[in-house]
């Protein structure tokens, strides 16, 4: 049996492949990408999202293509295109992708939190509530985690609903003048949209984990194609709120757009926005983390958990010593660009080795 092999009671539907999906690419990122992608494209971001989605696509296919031809993870598939010490390597920047990804979910959360609701508490408090919550939902192992993901999406799908009140103060002739926009800056736009819809690399990861995982993949086709959609919606129904000067100043359009809404009983609802959105981001982290352990656990054979206390403390003691708007400033530059030229360089490189290495098995 493949070293990656898991026992089928530890598997999950592949129907649930989905939610893992989709709740990983929705995350605190559909908060704040408009301002980013209105100064690069205006009016015409939305093609750079349905650009950025069709990119999506094409990696997921690229990934089940790998795994069609090495079973397993993506450490089986780094060994056998490169050998053990090599494909070790790569299997580790993955690790080390998929950790500073977790961490920069949730120190940016957690700054949210702080603009918006508690400036006075610190920010290591919080982080101490999510990573004991992260940990006590690990110890149920992938099923669990799976299970998050789909109660993720499931109870926070009503706040997509609430954009629509925004609607009422609109002006649609703010979608004007649309397809002014050279290719390059198309472009540019889908780059820049490429960390809202992060996420979907994690399949390498928790593949052998999926029931019948081949067939799986039309889910995770229509888990991003959600995603896409959604983030559409999202960016159209912004860019009809805001001016287009007031989006690009806006550092988190879609909260500033629910803060206009009130009700007999509460005043600023932007405040269970932002609580609500906990169950994304929590679900974000889960899949980034236990992605991490796990494949510190298959590179180094250690306990799962001990990779897990490890990266909690790391994160702790950067919410405790460096927690800054210029710490996160440096994640999300590892994460965007490097993280990213890495994921879209490497595995359709990883693809083209593995392919060759078959066809001269067959000769």
């Amino acid at each position: 049996m493949n070293q990656a092999g898991v026992n089928e009671k530890y598997k999950v539907s592949p129907f649930y492949v989905f939610f893992l999906v989709h709740s990983m690419q929705t995350g605190v990122g559909v908060l704040s990408f408009q301002r980013v992608l209105a100064k690069s494209t205006g009016t015409d971001g939305w093609i750079s999202i349905l650009l950025a989605g069709l990119i999506v696509h094409i990696f997921i296919w690229i990934i089940y293509k790998i795994f069609s031809i090495v079973p397993g993870d993506i450490i089986s598939v780094n060994n056998q295109a490169f050998g053990k010490w090599i494909g070790n390597f790569f299997s580790l920047l993955f690790i080390l992708y998929f950790f500073f990804l977790g961490m920069t979910v949730m120190i940016s959360y957690i700054n949210v939190i702080h603009v918006w609701m508690f400036e006075e508490v610190p920010s290591w408090a919080f982080s101490v509530v999510f990573l004991v919550l992260i940990y006590y939902i690990h110890t149920g192992g992938f099923r669990t985690i799976t299970g998050i993901a789909f109660l993720s999406v499931l109870l926070t799908f009503w706040l997509l609903f609430v954009l629509i009140y925004a609607m009422e103060y609109s002006e649609f002739t703010n979608l004007l003048p649309a397809f002014h926009h050279t290719l390059l800056d198309i472009l540019k736009g889908t780059r820049s949209t490429s960390l809202t819809l992060l996420g979907f690399e994690m399949i390498v990861i928790y593949f052998p984990f999926i029931k019948n995982a081949k067939s799986s993949q039309k889910y995770a086709h229509w888990g991003a194609l959600t995603t896409t959609l959604i983030t559409v919606f999202v960016y159209l129904v912004s860019l009809v709120f805001y001016s287009q000067k007031q989006l690009e100043l806006t550092i988190w359009p879609t909260l500033s757009m629910t803060s206009i809404i009130e009700l007999p009983f509460i005043q600023r609802f932007e405040y269970i926005n932002v609580s609500w959105w906990a169950i994304i981001i929590i679900s974000n982290m889960a899949i980034a983390l236990w992605s991490a352990s796990r494949g510190f656990k298959r590179l180094f054979n250690v306990q799962q958990k001990y990779p897990l206390w490890g990266m909690s403390i790391i994160i702790l003691l950067t919410n405790i010593f460096v927690f800054d708007i210029d710490s996160l400033y440096i994640l999300n530059k590892i994460i965007d660009p490097y993280g990213v030229l890495f994921i879209a360089l490497y595995l359709p490189l990883l693809l083209v080795i593995i392919y060759i290495k078959k066809m001269r098995k067959r000769i």
